[in-house]
């Protein structure tokens, strides 16, 4: 079924600033990412943020653009991890609102873990999602990552201490 879906994966072209923009200029995505990404979001933000994934070092930061019927909606990226943990990486992910719960992302998380354990060294990929995050908890598990445990209060989102979940994917 998923391949039905046309989910895709490629590097970030400067024309995919407007879809950027349109993806992530929505709170409720923004409230289960990292801090420090602006809202609202402009075109601008999104001109720099893709101009920061066409001038990442290659070896470390791993970015695509998702597809979805040809549009990109939203981003998936896997950043390599230093010294002891260099065979190691974070994964981080999102997708615009009108395409949650379609299968879409679980797609795009399997592919981008495809391509990093075939293409690079890297034998781990892990993803710390907010515990209350039902639905990336279990994009996770559907792509295959085994839950390793809670971070108990392990970040602070608007105002509030939150636990995370420790996800991973071995080669």
């Amino acid at each position: 079924m998923a391949k039905e879906l046309c989910v895709g994966l490629r590097p970030w072209a400067m024309e995919d600033a407007p879809y950027v923009a349109e993806a992530i200029n929505n709170i409720k995505v923004l409230d289960n990412l990292r801090d420090g990404i602006a809202y609202p979001y402009t075109e601008s933000d999104a001109e720099e943020f893709v101009s920061a994934m066409l001038d990442a070092e290659k070896d470390t930061q791993y970015t695509f653009a998702i597809t979805y019927g040809g549009k990109v909606i939203g981003s998936i990226g896997v950043f390599r991890k230093e010294n002891v943990h260099r065979l190691t990486a974070e994964m981080g992910y999102y997708i615009a609102e009108p395409y949650w719960g379609m299968g879409i992302m679980t797609e795009a998380v399997r592919q981008m873990c495809a391509y990093i354990f075939e293409n690079t060294d890297i034998v781990r990929i892990f993803a710390e999602p907010y515990a209350h995050n039902e639905a990336s908890c279990r994009v996770l598990e559907k792509a295959g990552f085994q839950l390793e445990g809670v971070l108990r209060q392990n970040a602070i989102k608007n105002g509030s201490i939150l636990d995370m979940k420790m996800y991973a994917a071995l080669k």
